[in-house]
């Protein structure tokens, strides 16, 4: 017989576990796991540490060195249809649009599309795309493309500037701006101090080898939370660039604009961030590779030895030198 307590529950009542299981009830399963490929490269996991780090008008590198650097190489005219590529939160497509130029931003991650979306003009256009695989964009629907900082964090480069290539039209411009493969190497690369010669140099350990290398985002509180980032040296970028079809135009330098704060070595500091560039920036022209290529225009072959003689007018007063 059930006896109940002063509360009007029975004493031998336990309570049911969470999830409105019953008892004796087999547990639900937990809902698959749904692995990330593994070329799978894109920001959406660290999305929220990136908006952080960027923010809408990007970070004193982005506003002082790179968006004017790659709108002065890239020259976008208003009207011209301009494909922003990894956008991220959209703050190049943003920079565009206010040159009244027509705006695609394309980028893997969902959660930074969503955050460009929520920041921009409803004009400018955001497709969630693979930019090895953007089977959305039209064949030769963009005057110019730019990738800013982004094309390190993509394997391969290969099936991207094949991309590009189809999306471009014949002439179209290419601007990539990433972190200098010669001298911004992760994990192979880093200041040094000469003591002897006072004197801030910057050390390089590997370069010609290509890696995938892993870079935590919070060492310190989540040290398995990692985007991951592709060194390859600059004849890699310049041959995969050709191969697509696309050529080198231009190869620009950009070194830090930061300056170091007054003490013993801040001379020597600020002297190496002028002389060793923290970025490089490539613009390339897109080839129409069905057209014929240009024909070289002929000189005029030379006569040879008797044709020169042969049409030579013959003096009157007979041979030359003519001994008496």
């Amino acid at each position: 017989m059930w006896k109940r307590s002063a509360r009007g529950r029975t004493q031998n009542w336990k309570p049911r576990p969470r999830g409105g299981a019953r008892p004796g009830a087999e547990p639900r399963p937990p809902p698959p796991v749904v692995p990330r490929p593994a070329d799978d490269t894109s920001w959406d996991e660290v999305a929220s540490w990136y908006d952080a780090l960027v923010g809408e008008k990007g970070s004193s590198y982005h506003r002082d060195i790179v968006i004017p650097g790659a709108l002065r190489l890239l020259a976008p005219r208003p009207k011209e249809s301009v494909l922003d590529l990894a956008c991220g939160q959209g703050v190049f497509c943003r920079a565009l649009h206010k040159l009244g130029v027509a705006v695609t931003g394309v980028d893997a991650s969902e959660r930074l599309i969503s955050l460009a979306r929520s920041r921009s003009s409803p004009t400018i256009r955001y497709e969630v795309a693979d930019a090895r695989s953007m089977a959305a964009l039209p064949r030769q629907g963009f005057d110019a493309v730019a990738c800013l900082l982004a094309i390190e964090n993509i394997d391969s480069v290969g099936p991207v500037f094949a991309e590009c290539a189809r999306v471009l039209r014949p002439g179209g411009r290419l601007v990539l701006v990433i972190m200098h493969p010669c001298f911004r190497i992760p994990r192979q690369s880093g200041w040094g101090w000469d003591e002897g010669r006072q004197l801030q140099f910057r050390r390089v350990d590997s370069y010609l080898s290509e890696m995938k290398v892993p870079i935590q985002v919070h060492p310190g509180s989540d040290p398995g939370q990692i985007t991951w980032t592709f060194h390859r040296p600059l004849a890699a970028y310049v041959k995969a660039l050709a191969s697509a079809g696309l050529l080198v135009q231009t190869l620009e330098e950009w070194p830090s604009t930061r300056v170091s704060q007054p003490g013993l070595r801040a001379q020597a500091e600020n002297r190496a961030r002028d002389e060793i560039p923290m970025f490089l920036a490539l613009k390339a022209v897109s080839i129409d590779a069905s057209a014929p290529p240009p024909t070289q225009p002929r000189e005029p072959s030379r006569p040879s030895g008797r044709a020169r003689m042969a049409r030579r007018p013959r003096r009157k007063d007979g041979p030359r030198n003519k001994k008496k």
